[in-house]
């Protein structure tokens, strides 16, 4: 199984990416409802977002990391340790052959987007989930989110789409699958 704490040094934005503990939850709740505001406003409710908080999300993300078989990665400032990412990963939902696993989540602080974090926890997941004997992964995408051509980038494709329900509000979702993670950790290593 390959390590996923990867030390990943940027000249402009240092961080280490190591498994997320229960110690994390208040932060990781931080790092979604900040990164939900700024990436979604005009895209969701504005109701929906403003009602986000911190408490509420750590509640789910506590429950949800001791369920079996889900796992968190955190991207941290080596520097005081601030979480500044976060990936959350596992057996796919729904009707997924089994050799397939699902990002669930990626979220990275506006401030430190485009500093190689993105690509870093996408390379611990997959080194993971292969390590699991995972050959494939995918990830559901907000059909709007602006930074849909970061999945691209690292080579995924778009193979379906779907509604999610957010808040009141349906909205359309899009299906990103790398097919092959071996391909998947080279491209994200830079080696593509």
């Amino acid at each position: 199984m390959r390590n996923p704490h990867i030390d990943c040094m940027d000249e402009h934005k240092p961080f280490q990416i190591r498994p997320a503990t229960g110690d994390d939850v208040f932060a990781i709740a931080g790092v979604l409802v900040d990164t939900w505001r700024s990436t979604f406003r005009g895209l969701l409710a504005d109701a929906f977002l403003d009602g986000m908080s911190r408490e509420d999300e750590a509640i789910r993300l506590a429950r949800r990391m001791g369920v079996p078989g889900i796992h968190y990665l955190v991207a941290v400032e080596p520097v005081g340790s601030n979480i500044i990412g976060f990936a959350n990963f596992g057996p796919p939902r729904g009707r997924v052959p089994a050799h397939i696993h699902e990002l669930y989540a990626l979220y990275i602080r506006s401030e430190h987007q485009r500093a190689g974090i993105g690509a870093a926890l996408v390379r611990s997941v997959a080194a993971q989930c292969a390590g699991q004997g995972a050959r494939s992964l995918f990830a559901w995408v907000l059909a709007g989110n602006p930074n849909r051509q970061f999945y691209e980038r690292l080579g995924a494709k778009v193979i379906g789409t779907s509604g999610v329900g957010v808040g009141d509000r349906s909205y359309e979702q899009v299906a990103y699958l790398w097919d092959n993670i071996e391909a998947l950790l080279r491209r994200a290593d830079g080696q593509s």
